[in-house]
């Protein structure tokens, strides 16, 4: 009986060793491009992957009552591996054993959200919407 290799190797929680905390086992449909494993520096200077959160250009650091939350909206803020949103059972489920989330599990039976409402164009109204 051969020796394995550290990445086939299991630990008790049945992932491999070089498995970071927040990473999950990946199936291979969902690594391919994926983007980086390790961390990496987004467009505003901090660094995204290696779980320290109070990076000097951070807006966490600098938050004000007027910082508008969009600023950090975006993949750009997501490490394609390492995100704590991935150990959720669903997530593990999809991305880890292929199963398909439950359909209307995350949805709004009553809201249509791939909608697009037709932009109108506002005229003299007052906040009631009557002219």
């Amino acid at each position: 009986m051969g020796k394995k290799k550290k990445t086939e190797q299991q630990n008790d929680q049945n992932k491999p060793f070089d498995l970071d905390p927040y990473e999950i086992n990946f199936l291979p449909q969902f690594k391919k491009g994926r983007g980086p494993k390790e961390a990496f520096v987004n467009e505003h200077g901090v660094t995204i992957g290696d779980h320290e959160y109070e990076s000097p250009n951070s807006p966490l650091t600098k938050w004000t009552d007027e910082t508008d939350p969009a600023i950090m909206a975006g993949d750009e803020w997501v490490h394609p591996y390492k995100d704590i949103g991935f150990q959720t059972e669903e997530n593990k489920d999809y991305f880890e054993r292929g199963i398909e989330p439950e359909r209307g599990k995350f949805t709004h039976p009553d809201k249509d959200v791939s909608f697009q409402a037709p932009i109108r164009k506002k005229e003299n109204k007052d906040l009631s919407g009557r002219e």
